[in-house]
């Protein structure tokens, strides 16, 4: 993995962590929504820095090797 792929995997995971925290209570849900701009904005730049836009499998690969506990296989 190069360092940009690992930047992408990183900034997805944080992403996924920020929007879990967002949903965990769907009554505060909605205020919480604007505050996933930022994180969004970080994942989608690393996408595009490293080359990763459009090739989903291949960055979903990346990711399980980062964080094997997102394939689901742990549940």
């Amino acid at each position: 993995m190069h360092e940009a792929e690992i930047a992408a995997a990183q900034a997805y995971v944080r992403l996924l962590a920020a929007t879990r925290a967002a949903l965990a209570d769907p009554a505060e849900a909605p205020l919480y929504m604007p505050l996933l701009a930022s994180p969004i904005e970080e994942a989608d730049e690393a996408l595009r820095s490293a080359g990763l836009t459009g090739n989903e499998d291949r960055f979903f690969a990346l990711v399980r090797k980062l964080q094997p506990s997102l394939t689901g296989s742990g549940r």
